[in-house]
């Protein structure tokens, strides 16, 4: 099977009015599709149940996107039994039939970029190029993984010894259960899920509550694509009753994980109880949350510092896991730092994602309160630079918001509040800076603005982070480039989008022969 080598996908120019044309036409078009019903989907049959659960807009909360079947303990099982039941043969198809699956995904994305993204903007809130950017990054995942499926099914490289033919294979593991956040609704689902399938392994796929339109979007591509049924199933719910019930199963395999520490804590704890039954230790791949700095050292140009700081913070409404929550800089330009940041950070527009403001609204009614409380919080704990309140529409709005001369035990240092709020940190030189960067229990992204070569070459060394930048912002890891993953608390480093993936959905065995 030959293709052509792998390369990233552009994201879209909005700053080009055809283009802004071409979504807005888009939007109009999802817009007439709203409110419709959405079943369960296990082994290619639809499933009704009595309860739905509804996904709402969270820049207009009046408006529901779409409506779907509620999964149950009953259903869970019955997804596991069934694809497990789908793994007996789906295990046996060739590398070369399921990379081929995931590239023709891959070209219908291409196709329906724009219906994507629409349905993203209203569903997820974000703003048109975040939302192209979360569908371009879903298209690397599947063009990526083809294309490593066949690295890792060519032959393996071994020591040769006399008498003996040896061979060295990667077989899949079994039923995976997929657990996607809705930070990143499309291509993080798309990523665990298309890795997993792509492996040999059969999928019961359990969307966020909030963005489960993506979830569904994702299934009906790849149905498109030829997928056979059972391969990948829809069950979305509750995360007590179906996600406990699916990590629990002693016929599941392993667990993809993205979300939260506290989630991801109670995953790992479920995952390793052996039911009656489990023949396996099951395995959980998980990429937990953040808590990430931004050291900016005095020998360094402030202005590049301070747009990569903004960007980084406020883009997508500060809820990325590599967002910057912290600033952490050097005293010498600390007061000047300050001023040109709360400039920048006043000139940023909150409104509707759908009319792709720069800044839209947080996801749900439970994050606005969670964030607005740690707001709370920020206010006693260091002196408010920017915004700290709710803002105004029919929405989760809430103001861009920087604290300054923040202590680095404080809450708001430490806690990762997964929203539009900044902590402004004094260091009193670059080993300071360091040393605060590195003192949480996460460990996923940071940067590092500097000129100078040996404190660069310094935090090479000392920064214990999953993703380290310099001279950039600490968020937009592109597959391929940025193998994406961190340590500590932000999950087992599984580095999705890298060489080293797709070996967690599978297992080497190896057989060796006479001769």
């Amino acid at each position: 099977m030959k293709i052509r080598p792998f390369r990233n996908e552009p994201i879209t120019d909005f700053s080009k009015e055809s283009n802004v044309k071409i979504q807005k036409a888009a939007l109009d078009a999802v817009k007439k599709k709203l409110g419709a019903t959405y079943e369960i989907i296990i082994n290619g049959k639809k499933i009704k149940t009595e309860k739905t659960f509804s996904s709402i807009n969270p820049s207009d909360v009046s408006q529901v996107i779409a409506n779907f079947c509620k999964g149950t303990k009953e259903l869970a099982y019955l997804a596991v039994e069934s694809a497990y039941k789908t793994f007996q043969t789906w295990r046996y198809t060739s590398p070369e039939e399921r990379a081929g699956y995931l590239l023709k995904g891959a070209a219908i994305m291409k196709k329906r970029r724009f219906e994507i993204n629409a349905y993203m903007i209203l569903e997820a809130g974000k703003n048109y190029t975040e939302a192209d950017a979360d569908t371009a990054e879903a298209i690397d995942f599947l063009e990526f993984y083809a294309r490593e499926i066949l690295r890792y099914s060519a032959k393996q490289p071994l020591i040769k010894t006399k008498g003996e033919k040896n061979e060295l294979v990667y077989i899949p593991l079994g039923v995976g259960v997929v657990i996607p956040p809705w930070n990143f609704p499309f291509a993080i689902l798309a990523g665990m899920s298309s890795a997993s399938i792509v492996s040999g392994n059969t999928v019961v796929l359990k969307p966020s509550s909030e963005t489960p339109m993506m979830g569904k979007l994702f299934v009906d591509i790849m149905k498109e694509a030829g997928l056979p049924n059972g391969v990948l199933n829809f069950l979305p719910g509750s995360g007590g009753e179906v996600g406990d019930t699916l990590v629990a199963h002693p016929k599941t395999r392993y667990i993809s994980f993205t979300g939260s520490m506290e989630v991801g804590i109670h995953i790992n704890e479920l995952a390793a109880k052996v039911q009656p039954g489990q023949i396996w230790l099951k395995r959980v791949i998980a990429e937990m949350g953040g808590k990430d700095s931004i050291v900016v050292d005095s020998e360094t140009d402030i202005d590049t510092a301070v747009a990569g700081v903004v960007a980084a913070a406020f883009g997508y409404q500060g809820q990325k896991c590599s967002a910057c929550s912290r600033v952490i800089v050097d005293r010498k330009i600390y007061n000047e730092f300050v001023k040109k940041l709360k400039a920048r950070v006043d000139t940023l527009k909150i409104g509707p994602a759908d009319e792709n403001f720069p800044v839209g609204p947080v996801s749900s009614a439970s994050a606005e309160k969670s964030i607005l409380a740690y707001i709370s919080i920020g206010k006693k704990e260091g002196k408010l630079l920017n915004g700290g309140s709710k803002a105004e529409g029919n929405g989760f709005y809430i103001q861009p918001t920087v604290f300054a001369d923040i202590d680095p035990m404080a809450r708001i240092s430490q806690e990762e509040i997964f929203g539009p709020v900044l902590a402004v940190i004094k260091a009193k030189d670059f080993n300071d800076a360091l040393k605060i960067a590195n003192n949480t229990k996460f460990g996923l992204t940071g940067a590092v603005y500097t000129n100078n070569r040996e404190k660069l070459n310094k935090a090479r060394k000392e920064l214990l982070i999953g993703n380290l930048y310099f001279n950039r912002k600490c968020t937009g890891a592109l597959v391929g480039v940025h193998p994406f993953g961190g340590f500590n608390m932000s999950g087992t480093d599984s580095k999705a989008g890298g060489r080293d993936y797709l070996g967690l959905f599978m297992q080497a065995k190896l057989m060796s022969e006479k001769v």
